[in-house]
């Protein structure tokens, strides 16, 4: 085994590569990713073989062994390091497939990762156009997890590089395919996706696939959209090989004049879908201008609408279309409203379908429509301000920035306030900073809106101000805010936080300061630079040398005063008006050693010590006196010379301490400056936050307050139902008792007006005689001799009191009542039941009256018992409505029993009379 190891590790790269044993091949991964690791640059020879050989890769991205797999997708990474773009291009048509159905579907985490990895790095080395063609089919791959690892791929892609480097329109075409897949993981990662699009997109990205999706779709993305929507806007993570050349070909640390580092351009996300051309004059109605004239509005709205159906395509290929914008500029002054919105509507479809072309046609149209913008209907101001902004979309901002002052001057406030939006509107649409004098032009005019009396007008003003505040800056704005009050600051900063731009001023960099000319001989000396630079260093070591000599003594007792001496004299200069020129001072700092400056400045006899020395040749010679070259002899010997380095160095030390003490002042003054702009940020931070607290503070009042009234009005009305409820109980309880009252009486009076047992049986005699139709409806007047029968049935009819009834008869009503029943063929009223003692009553009472009988005592008697019995098993279910009822019937009852009893006392005196008489 030992041996067959050792083969196979001098086996070369590519032959272990493709070897049949997932070891040799795991191993010879390995060993090429150290090798990769290791290699100098891709001209090594190592890396140009496999460059060559690029079709080997795609094997080791596919490797059948997840183990081995893993190792070729590390040893590709490393690859693409040090390959390079050549090696990117030449390999990425054979392994980005398999890396997506392999690397990215592996069960291996370590194997995903370096899978991600490598199409990251297909994308940093080249474009990412080629890689995002490769995984576009993947998309309606066969096999779910495939298509998920995909999307997940591509959410990593755009989260690392952003829209603005990965085209996002492609993405965007097929999302609606995955959103409708059956599995949903897919549509889990498609949702994935599309959030990421959306940190980038907002909501530009909607028209190109939110039509597609179904409603529950948009109702589901739309809440996964709001988590998100206010975060801030996302930057680039990984930087393609280009985009790293550039930056490190950029200048570090780059500032302007203000000291604020300056940012690279904004690139615009290009949404707009593709479209073709079309073109619509043959399209045109041929007499559209003669119909457009008509004295008719109804024509002329038709003629409107024709062309509106003609020209309504999305891109319309450039004509000459002067005349048809000449007729819809006059239909702006149209007396009809209709036409005025169907013109507004044909000049919107041809801005947006010719695009850049209309900017020839704005002057011709927008002062028009501007002009009727006084129309109060809101449909029509709404159909001319997105023609307004059509026109303002397919021109620049500093084309229609003179035209829009002039209306924010109309003597209409209509006019006025539709000018005022749809500057407003301007700009937070352009792309483009306004400069400085356009910045004062609106300014002023902004300013001239917050004095307006209407208050729509001034926020309008102050929506303007905050807008543009928003584009420019705190130090641009600063001088145009100062003279403003704390109310309108207010005002004006809180539109600043809300709007939301598109353009962003940078100031542009300050060339460096140019150098005053200098003269022939210092032009001379500053190209001779290096040879001085090198003159320098060869003659440093002469004076270390020789120290005999007498005059340098004197220039090493000065070198330690200069660095303060000029300095002093340096700050001391301006004072006394000695302060050298600022083209001089320039000369000194980009001069070599500052040798030239000192002619001009007068620093130079301050510092100079040969002025201390009555000869003074040697600084000529060097060219350091202030004559030039011309007074340094050509011929003179090296000796001489080398006593002359003396002032070089305090020369050049003086420019050094003052070179150090500007830099030092110019720092301060940043370090100040950053400061002060900290500092008055930091203060309209807090006062905006105080305005906040304060507004927060009275809403919570205002609710503490209604909630106060609101408690003490429930508590009101809690007190008002228990009164309520209390009266209620009382007047149920006061009916109660007057009931039992009445029951109590009522017992009273039936016990005290109970008749004879006699009277029983002749009621009950009465009343069969009149059922079976043998009575005439009297007592007296029966077919069989009422008195003789009354007699033979007096004693039948009697039964036995009841030691317990207190003197009332027990008749046996049930048997009556049964017979009756039988001879009549009706149900006795007796056998009705409690629950039918009501209509029991009155039938009894009325079959009474009629036959001339009268109702029995006990009979009653036996009613009341019902009554109660029925009261007593119905219990609390009755209501005291109920109770009074039945009070009034008993009432009306006990009339009637009077009113019988009196008439029965009559019948009985006139049958006694007929007994006697006959």
């Amino acid at each position: 085994m030992t041996e067959a190891e050792e083969d196979f590790s001098a086996l070369p790269l590519p032959d272990r590569f493709v070897h049949k044993n997932w070891k040799v091949r795991k191993e010879g991964y390995e060993a090429a990713a150290k090798e990769f690791d290791i290699a100098a640059s891709e001209a090594d020879p190592v890396v140009r073989q496999f460059i060559q050989d690029s079709g080997i890769w795609k094997g080791v991205v596919a490797d059948s062994n997840v183990a081995a797999q893993q190792e070729g997708l590390g040893a590709l990474c490393s690859f693409l390091q040090i390959a390079g773009t050549q090696g990117c291009i030449r390999t990425r048509g054979h392994t980005i497939t398999s890396i997506v159905e392999k690397g990215l579907s592996s069960t291996r985490p370590a194997a995903k990762q370096k899978a991600l990895e490598a199409l990251l790095l297909y994308i940093e080395l080249d474009k990412p156009d080629p890689v995002i063609e490769e995984l576009i089919p993947i998309l309606s791959h066969k096999q779910p997890k495939i298509i998920a690892a995909t999307l997940s791929a591509l959410t990593s892609i755009y989260h690392a590089y952003g829209c603005k480097t990965v085209e996002p329109k492609p993405i965007l075409k097929v999302l609606p395919k995955v959103f409708g897949h059956a599995d949903k993981n897919v549509r889990a990662e498609a949702q994935n996706l599309s959030v990421e699009l959306y940190r980038w997109l907002k909501e530009a990205m909607k028209p190109l696939f939110w039509n597609d999706l179904k409603p529950v779709q948009q109702q589901d993305m739309d809440k996964l959209f709001e988590k998100v929507k206010d975060e801030p806007p996302p930057k680039q993570e990984r930087l393609l090989r280009s985009q790293q050349a550039i930056r490190d070909a950029a200048p570090v640390g780059g500032v302007d004049e203000d000291g604020y580092v300056e940012e690279e351009d904004e690139v615009a996300i290009d949404l707009e879908p593709e479209y073709v051309a079309v073109d619509v004059m043959p399209l045109i109605p041929k007499d559209f201008s003669e119909r457009l004239a008509s004295s008719k509005w109804k024509d002329r709205k038709e003629a409107l609408d024709d062309l509106q159906k003609a020209i309504n395509h999305a891109k319309i290929a450039d004509g000459q279309f002067n005349e048809l914008i000449s007729g819809l500029a006059k239909c702006m002054k149209d007396a009809n409203i209709a036409v005025v919105t169907a013109a507004a509507n044909c000049i919107e479809i041809f801005a947006k379908g010719l695009r850049k072309g209309f900017a020839k046609y704005r002057s011709t149209v927008m002062s028009s429509m501007m002009e009727r913008l006084k129309e109060k209907k809101q449909s029509v101001t709404d159909a001319i301000a997105a023609a307004l902004d059509a026109v303002f979309a397919s021109t620049s901002f500093g084309d229609c920035l003179e035209e829009i002052l002039e209306f924010l001057k109309h003597k209409n406030p209509q006019v006025k306030l539709e000018s005022t939006r749809f500057l407003i509107r301007c700009l937070k649409t352009t792309r483009e900073a306004p400069d400085a004098a356009q910045v004062k032009s609106i300014s002023e005019a902004a300013t001239k809106l917050l004095t307006e009396s209407q208050e729509v007008q001034r926020s309008a003003g102050a929506e303007v101000l905050g807008t543009l505040w928003k584009i420019m800056g705190d130090r641009i704005m600063g001088a145009h805010l100062d003279g403003l009050d704390e109310i309108r600051k207010t005002k004006i900063k809180e539109y600043y936080e809300s709007a939301e731009v598109k353009a962003k001023y940078k100031p542009k960099p300050v060339a460096p300061p140019k150098a005053a000319a200098p003269p022939p001989q210092q032009k001379k000396l500053f190209g001779q630079k290096k040879a001085n630079q090198a003159a320098h260093a060869a003659k440093k070591p002469a004076p270390k040398a020789a120290p005999p000599p007498p005059p340098p003594p004197p220039p090493q007792e000065e070198p330690a005063p200069p660095p303060a001496r000029p300095s002093v004299s340096k700050l001391a200069a301006p004072k006394s008006g000695l302060a050298a020129p600022s083209g001089s001072l320039r000369l000194q700092k980009r001069g070599p050693g500052a040798a030239a400056p000192p002619a001009s400045s007068p620093k130079r006899p301050v510092a100079s010590p040969p002025l201390e020395e009555p000869p003074t040749p040697a600084a000529p010679k060097l060219g350091l006196g202030g004559r030039g070259l011309a007074g340094r002899p050509l011929g003179k010997p090296a000796a001489p010379v080398a006593e002359a380095p003396a002032p070089t160095p305090q020369a050049y030390g003086l420019s050094v301490v003052e070179r150090a003490e500007l830099e030092d002042l110019r720092s301060e003054v940043e370090r100040l400056r950053r400061q002060n702009e900290e500092m008055r940020n930091e203060r309209l931070k807090l006062t905006s936050e105080i305005h906040e607290l304060q507004n927060q503070n009275a809403q919570l009042i205002e609710d503490h307050t209604r909630d106060i009234l609101t408690i003490k009005a429930k508590e009101t009305q809690l007190v008002r139902s228990r009164s309520d409820f209390e009266a209620s109980e009382q007047t149920v309880q006061n009916q109660q008792r007057e009931v039992d009252r009445l029951k109590r009486e009522l017992s009273r009076q039936v016990r005290a007006t109970s008749p004879a047992p006699l009277d029983v049986s002749e009621q009950i005699l009465a009343d069969t005689s009149g059922v079976n139709g043998t009575g005439t409806g009297r007592f007296g007047d029966s077919g069989y001799g009422g008195g003789d029968l009354y007699r033979r049935n007096r004693s039948y009819m009697t039964q036995p009191q009841s030691p317990g009834s207190e003197g009332k008869e027990n008749v046996n009503f049930d048997g009556l009542s049964r017979s009756a029943s039988n001879r009549s063929g009706k149900l006795s009223p007796m056998r009705g039941g409690a629950g039918s003692h009501v209509s029991t009553s009155y039938n009894s009472s009325s079959s009474s009256t009629t036959l001339g009988g009268r109702m029995s005592p006990a009979e009653t008697a036996g009613g009341v018992s019902v009554v109660s019995a029925g009261g007593a098993a119905a219990g609390g279910a009755e209501s005291w409505k109920r109770a009074a009822e039945v009070t009034q019937n008993l009432k009306a009852r006990i009339e009637l029993m009077k009113v019988r009893h009196h008439l029965s006392g009559t019948r009985d005196s006139r049958d006694g009379g007929k007994e006697h008489g006959g």
